[in-house]
């Protein structure tokens, strides 16, 4: 995903792309409001893609259910022409996580289509997550390295005004 252009001016701090760590990839399901009822987090899943066809089946597990539909947060509720407000089945985003190794196998690709069935035999887990991730999803030691070169030149500057600054004050 680019969102600017050769030639643009950024500020800083202005998202330039989107790192996506292609085997660590997740699906976003959509579905009907109606078929939320037993799901619950941590159900199997099995997953086929349209690049591959029915030969290819993931594994994974539900990791959440959407918290809302895109019309939730719409001003207003749809509208059919004769000025009548209608009711549309909504669909609800649930997260799949897909089993890495089975993804390194077959790798897939952003945007893909693929069919999702859940196994809602099981309906002991939770429907909402009770508990925060304890840590990031993702995380970069990419700017580690010029950390540490700038504490060590903070570090080096205080000692030398601390010295300068004692030398000072034992002079006067």
């Amino acid at each position: 995903k680019r969102s600017v252009q050769l030639g643009q001016r950024i500020q800083p701090g202005t998202a330039t792309m989107a790192v996506i760590p292609l085997d660590q990839l997740w699906i976003d399901a959509n579905f009907k409001e109606t078929q939320l009822g037993k799901m619950r987090i941590g159900q199997p899943v099995e997953i086929s893609s349209d690049l591959y066809g029915s030969d290819v089946k993931y594994s994974g597990t539900i990791d959440s259910l959407g918290a809302g539909t895109g019309s939730a947060f719409a001003l207003l509720p749809a509208q059919n022409a004769t000025g009548n407000w209608i009711k549309i089945v909504q669909r609800v985003p649930v997260r799949v996580q897909i089993n890495p190794e089975e993804l390194a196998q077959h790798p897939l690709r952003i945007g893909l289509s693929t069919t999702v069935e859940v196994n809602l035999h099981d309906q002991s887990g939770p429907v909402l997550a009770q508990q925060p991730r304890k840590q990031a999803a993702f995380s970069t030691q990419v700017y580690a390295e010029q950390l540490a070169d700038a504490d060590a030149l903070i570090t080096r500057l205080i000692h030398e005004n601390s010295a300068a600054s004692g030398k000072t004050s034992a002079q006067r």
